[in-house]
């Protein structure tokens, strides 16, 4: 039957206490297990070795360098990479060119230049378009949309 009396501990759910510097036969007598003199022997000598240690860490961290623009900028694609993505009347959007690995987010939207050639007649959708890209779309027979 289970009573006050009758209860016992579960075995390793208290951990013994170590009596330091009662007595040399317990072996954490005169030293108190810090051994001789010197810091780490000391009240609070191992504090500052601590930061030390993070010292050391720290100094591996890499630096910053640089700046980053908070102004947020779209993802530009070349018309020449367009060309060589996409076959003739395809209809484009920031969607396909996510899918197809040409930006990496459209998050700030996407922006398509006029470095290249495109023969190919595309329909965009959802992109800001240059002017020079706008014109040579137009004249391969592309369409733009908003």
């Amino acid at each position: 039957m289970l009573s006050l009396h009758t209860l016992k501990k579960t075995p390793g759910a208290r951990k013994r206490v170590i009596r330091v510097g009662r007595g040399n036969a317990s072996g954490h007598g005169t030293y108190s297990g810090r051994g001789g003199k010197g810091q780490r022997a000391r009240s609070g000598g191992r504090a500052g070795l601590k930061l030390l240690g993070f010292k050391q860490t720290l100094q591996r961290v890499p630096k910053y360098h640089g700046f980053k623009s908070k102004r947020a900028r779209p993802a530009v694609v070349a018309l020449n990479v367009l060309a060589a993505a996409f076959n003739a009347d395809t209809a484009v959007n920031p969607e396909k060119l996510l899918k197809k690995g040409l930006i990496a987010t459209a998050r700030h939207g996407v922006k398509i230049i006029g470095s290249g050639e495109i023969k190919k007649a595309l329909s965009l959708s959802g992109c800001r378009v240059t002017a020079g890209a706008k014109s040579k779309i137009e004249a391969a027979g592309g369409t733009i949309s908003a």
